[in-house]
């Protein structure tokens, strides 16, 4: 409790919540159309090679937008961007309710719903920002669990979708978002801590071997989460013919799971290291994958999906554990070309499963394509981080324990 209240004493958290709000519901509408995937697959008899990249549209959009608006809020303030960004947003829904009529115009939405992908950045920034280094953390963990809006999206667009029509959903998601618009002008307050970040400063992560070294883990842990997150509710459909809403219930039990481990896998980070952590992770997806492949009961595939999401989820949180250790002045500028790189990753699973399906009839091949690619990364991971250790983290990926120089009295007696 006291911990708690320290950490409530030293920021701000109206500003806190309004940053969650901001990108809780901004996740939401970013997967809206892999949600709704079931209902535009059935009313435009759609391939499941066109299901893969409807879904895939906005997480890559999204990945591109993350860029422009952090550097729009260098200029106008993090809080100032973000209801830019919100407002954006909701013209953007309303488009989808009054003028989506046909597949082509679904794929056109899905560059709009990349909007709402764009707000990782700003999110956790402005949540943090109120906070002294110690809390950062904690505060950024607190904004960053707005990624649960996958799960809001999968839980309601369904039902929404089955009694008002999916075109409808877009129009509610417009309403909705305006609860943290509201929140974020009337009670949020621009973070006192300004950074003014160079374009050659925000894109130098592009040009160091240990920056691509962390872009590619974040393709498999991020890109696979909002991959498998938006092509869920498709996939369910397809392999077990459940109903639509059934098939959003089980991507809920999955991406919930994802969001939960994340705190976990920071936690496991800073005991037993980032590296070991990802290590073991790694493995633990890359086993899950493998067992998708026997193709098994409804019950047994939505257990290794939420394996699956559990070992993403962490090891998001260990990759970002690390993050601030190799990059301690620049962790903003360096996270955020990861995440912008790891969500372009995130249009890879669901286009290599669509694929696999319409080519061989099967999901199969597509998972062991994904399973290989994390193995590789996994292989490159371990041989690249030896020259880590004793550098600039300690065994296994822990911080390194800061040099404490003695006084010159118990020096001398030490001689």
């Amino acid at each position: 409790m006291a911990n708690y209240r320290a950490f409530a004493r030293s920021g701000h958290l109206p500003t806190l919540l309004a940053a969650f709000l901001y990108f809780d519901f901004s996740f939401a509408v970013w997967v809206l159309n892999g949600a709704m995937g079931p209902f535009i697959t059935e009313q435009f008899h759609l391939t499941q090679g066109q299901v893969g990249l409807m879904v895939s549209i906005p997480t890559l959009a999204g990945a591109f937008m993350r860029f422009p608006l952090g550097v729009l809020s260098q200029y106008i303030g993090r809080k100032s961007a973000a209801i830019v960004e919100m407002s954006a947003i909701v013209i953007a829904l309303l488009y989808g309710f009054l003028f989506v009529k046909s597949f082509h115009d679904v794929l056109a939405m899905g560059v709009l719903l990349g909007i709402a992908g764009a707000s990782f950045g700003v999110a956790l920034s402005l949540g943090s920002g109120w906070f002294p280094p110690k809390y950062k953390g904690l505060a950024m963990g607190i904004a960053g669990a707005g990624n649960s809006g996958t799960a809001i999206a999968a839980l309601f667009a369904p039902r929404l979708a089955t009694h008002f029509g999916w075109q409808h959903v877009y129009g509610f998601a417009a309403l909705f978002m305006l609860l943290p618009l509201l929140v974020m002008i009337l009670f949020a307050k621009e973070p006192p801590d300004t950074e003014h970040q160079s374009l050659r400063q925000h894109l130098h992560c592009l040009l160091e071997r240990d920056g691509w070294a962390f872009n590619f883990v974040y393709i498999i842990t991020f890109g696979g989460f909002i991959g498998l997150a938006t092509f869920l509710p498709s996939f369910f459909v397809k392999q077990f013919h459940v109903s639509k809403i059934e098939a959003g219930t089980l991507t809920v039990f999955a991406t919930l799971t994802g969001s939960a481990t994340r705190v976990v896998g920071g936690w496991f980070g800073d005991r037993v290291g980032g590296i070991t952590t990802l290590s073991v992770v790694f493995l633990i997806a890359i086993a899950g994958l493998f067992g998708l492949v026997a193709s098994p009961s409804l019950l047994a595939t939505t257990l290794l999906f939420m394996l699956c999401f559990a070992a993403l989820g962490a090891g998001n949180g260990a990759a970002f554990q690390l993050v601030p250790l190799r990059w301690p002045v620049t962790t903003a500028i360096a996270g955020s070309m990861i995440g912008e790189i790891g969500a372009l990753g995130g249009g890879i699973l669901p286009n290599l499963l669509g694929q696999s399906k319409q080519h061989t009839g099967s999901y199969s091949t597509g998972f062991i394509l994904y399973a290989a690619l994390a193995l590789c990364i996994l292989l490159m991971l371990r041989m690249v981080s030896r020259s880590w250790v004793g550098n600039w983290i300690g065994k296994g990926g822990r911080a390194l324990e800061p040099v404490v120089l003695a006084e010159p009295d118990e020096a001398i007696a030490a001689d």
